[in-house]
């Protein structure tokens, strides 16, 4: 039995893996076991999880990977403020003593922070270093249910890339292209998450879920000015718009010149039809160059498999139109495309490219549906609820599901928590909050009452796998909620003259389709598919909902509040039941009704976490 240990941390979303003999046996990330949002510290708790789930002690574990670089990061650093000096002297300073204290001497600062898990692990030659890139591709190509496969990674840095191509063939990967930084596609798109009010590497999904509100009247104006398209579909930024190669923020005067109006201040400032045509002008540009790029590939390469990772592949609006295009025969995404899936990649690029290790490839894909992190036993789960003073009863499985079915039907709001944590930041019914999405109040009142955010806030619909076509204009599955589509004619309410007439956020409340809870204000959702196979019990409390309603899809959306990290643990679930709207609670076998809990546990929960 060969074990290795994958790790990503110090940017964002640490995270931790463990492959046996090549197959993924468990991941997850930091933020869910600190309640830490995005959190970017060494990943302690993750990887003793990962240990644990394996049987495995850290001393016993064959190699460690980290998934990137330290020396060539900080030699993009070092150049880049020469190239740019005297610009950016102040974040210079800041950035050269953490660099020194920490992130050079990082391997035996892992070293370190390892030994804390097992005092036998003395070996520091089992501890390797992976490309950034390389771990994103190898994250993508290696799980994919393809023998063969373009793969494309854009994100916004790793030690330089920022952009990539890769050819994947059985269990080869090679990088055969590279766009480097200061030039790259998602810090562009977090410029303009800056710029809009909302948090970099955390609000882009925000900037994504807004512009459908707004006209991309801008589109030729970031175009003339900020970004050089060339037909391939690569690119040049002007970097007199920017401060993100040497600055503390991500534009500048130039930048607000352009456009006309200061960064927006998210504490006194609304969002306007200004900010909504911002973004979907970045969004039609970040599509434009997704759309143009993957031509290009396909026409070069000539092979009909994508696969796709980094930040930007999380963007399931640009996903959505590359499957429209019919570019490729088909497309792959990592459901963990972020950082935290480069604990992935990084342990799977040793097993297979270092290693050689034959690739055995699996027709759906070899991520199990993305449940990868922790379980909790029936025992483990009433001792919590216990604990917390819950109030509930146990059911058996067919009566769990029949009754958390006639609730969703009446509109109650339910926390789902079944089987494995999902690896990503996708919930995909592990660790879920589920509603009905007939109801034409259930996303307004979702995102207000229970998630506490932005009424704008889209809503994805978990369908059964093999309806999907008959509710939406797609006929792939989209297993990882990463593919948007819109809902089929039939099903869709037209606008009258008056409607069409109304502004941004005004649409909201506008009935668009028979599912209006999951109908985006472009008549578009992102989808869900549930098959039966993969996580039977959720596949089973849709088809039970369908039964009663004629409706085989369910509102899904991650168990949590803004800001806070998807619940992990029985005990975060009942948290944040009591801390929101909730109405109901299903946790393993354990029935739960908001209405039968002890009212001096209701929980002050909406300013526990950071806004995000």
């Amino acid at each position: 039995m060969k074990t290795i240990l994958g790790i990503s941390a110090f940017y964002h979303d640490s995270a931790a893996t463990i492959l046996v003999d090549g197959k993924i046996i468990a991941a997850a990330q930091e933020e869910r076991f600190t309640r830490k949002k995005h959190d970017s510290s060494y990943p302690f708790n993750a990887i003793e999880f990962v240990l644990k789930f394996a049987k495995i002690k850290l001393s016993e574990v064959d190699q460690i990977i980290f998934f990137e670089k330290p020396f060539l990061k900080f030699e993009r650093l070092l150049e880049t403020y020469v190239a740019f000096a005297p610009r950016g002297f102040k974040s210079f300073c800041m950035a050269i003593p953490l660099w020194l204290k920490d992130k050079l001497f990082q391997k035996k600062m892992l070293f370190n922070e390892l030994k804390k898990h097992d005092n036998n692990f003395t070996d520091d030659k089992k501890l390797y270093f992976s490309d950034h890139h390389l771990s994103h591709a190898a994250s993508a190509f290696f799980p994919s249910p393809f023998e063969e496969a373009i793969v494309l990674t854009a994100d916004g840095v790793g030690e330089w890339a920022t952009t990539t191509v890769a050819i994947g063939k059985g269990n080869n990967l090679e990088i055969k292209k590279e766009i480097h930084f200061p030039h790259s596609l998602g810090l562009l798109y977090s410029a303009f998450t800056y710029y809009a009010g909302f948090k970099v590497n955390s609000g882009e999904y925000k900037l994504m879920g807004l512009a459908p509100y707004g006209s991309p009247i801008y589109e030729d104006k970031i175009k003339n000015n900020l970004i050089d398209i060339k037909e391939d579909g690569s690119f040049h930024l002007d970097q007199s718009y920017f401060n993100y190669a040497t600055g503390l923020t991500m534009t500048n005067n130039k930048f607000t010149n352009l456009f006309g109006q200061k960064v927006r201040d998210a504490k006194h400032e609304k969002l306007t039809q200004f900010h909504m045509d911002i973004a979907a002008s970045i969004q039609k540009v970040t599509e434009d160059i997704m759309i143009r790029l993957t031509k290009s590939l396909k026409e070069e390469f000539n092979i009909s498999n994508l696969c796709l990772a980094g930040g930007v592949a999380l963007n399931c609006v640009a996903n959505g139109k590359i499957l429209k295009e019919k570019i490729f025969n088909n497309i792959w995404v990592q459901p963990a495309a972020g950082d935290a899936g480069g604990s992935l990649g990084a342990a799977l690029a040793l097993w297979h490219i270092e290693q050689d290790n034959p690739r055995n490839v699996n027709q759906n894909d070899s991520m199990q549906g993305s449940y990868l992190g922790p379980e909790y036993s029936q025992k483990i789960i009433e001792e919590q609820l216990d604990k917390a003073g819950a109030k509930y009863e146990i059911l058996k499985e067919q009566e769990l599901i029949d009754k958390t079915a006639i609730h969703l039907s009446k509109e109650n709001v339910v926390g789902w928590f079944q089987g494995r944590m999902e690896f990503g930041p996708r919930a995909l019914g592990g660790r879920s909050i589920l509603g009905d999405p007939r109801s034409e109040q259930m996303q307004k009142n979702l995102n207000l009452k229970v998630k506490y955010r932005e009424s704008f806030r889209p809503f994805a619909p978990s369908i059964l796998e093999e309806e999907v076509s008959e509710w939406f204009n797609i006929d792939v599955t989209s297993p990882y909620m990463l593919m948007v589509a819109e809902v089929k004619d039939g099903l869709k309410i037209e606008m009258t003259t008056e409607e069409k007439k109304l502004f941004g956020i005004n649409k909201l409340n506008i009935k668009r389709s028979n599912i209006p809870a999951v109908t985006h204000v472009d008549y578009t959702s992102r989808i869900q598919t549930v098959s039966s196979n993969i996580n039977s019990k959720y596949y089973k409390l849709i088809a039970k909902f369908k039964e009663k309603t004629g409706c085989p899809i369910l509102i899904n959306t991650s168990f949590n509040i803004r800001g806070e990290p998807m619940v992990n643990t029985p005990e975060d679930a009942f948290n944040c039941f009591m801390g929101t709207e909730l109405d109901t609670l299903v946790i393993g076998n354990c029935f739960l009704l908001k209405k039968n809990q002890n009212i001096r546990l209701k929980k002050d929960y909406k300013n526990q976490f950071e806004l995000d």
